[in-house]
């Protein structure tokens, strides 16, 4: 990937799909405003906005693996989300296990003195942020 090449995370859920992005040679991802969604379908033009604002190379979206490794019936739907970024927008994709990174990321945000309230705290794109820095850290070998 060239050095200013984008990537944009995402933390896939079936009311708020959480966004972060990050330009591969500074390796910290940066979180974007979280989109509504409606039982998992995302309002498709308001991500499209943002994928041509970001022009990203990949997408990594993360895999809601169970606790035990397994796989979740939500990983069937985010999986589906990750095909059609690529079916819509020919924006390739890679799944990220996620385990973990909405529970640290709401308690980022109860560490700054916030609520849970997605209007102010982007708790879901916050945990976007840790999906994309873990997969970064993983292709550094850390």
């Amino acid at each position: 990937m060239p050095n200013n090449t984008f990537i944009i995370g995402f933390d896939f859920g079936t009311t708020n799909i959480g966004i972060a992005v990050c330009q591969i040679t500074l390796g910290e991802a940066r979180p974007l405003r979280p989109i509504k969604a409606s039982d998992g379908v995302p309002n498709w033009d308001e991500l499209e906005r943002i994928i041509s604002e970001w022009q990203p190379s990949l997408a990594i979206v993360g895999l809601p693996l169970n606790m035990d490794g397994s796989e979740s019936e939500m990983c069937t739907r985010a999986r589906k989300f990750a095909r059609r970024l690529d079916g819509r927008f020919g924006l390739k994709s890679e799944m990220m296990d996620e385990r973990l990174s909405s529970f640290e990321a709401k308690g980022t945000v109860m560490q700054r003195g916030g609520s849970r309230d997605y209007k102010h705290n982007p708790v879901d794109s916050i945990a976007a942020k840790y999906i994309l820095e873990s997969w970064l850290a993983k292709q550094n070998g850390d």
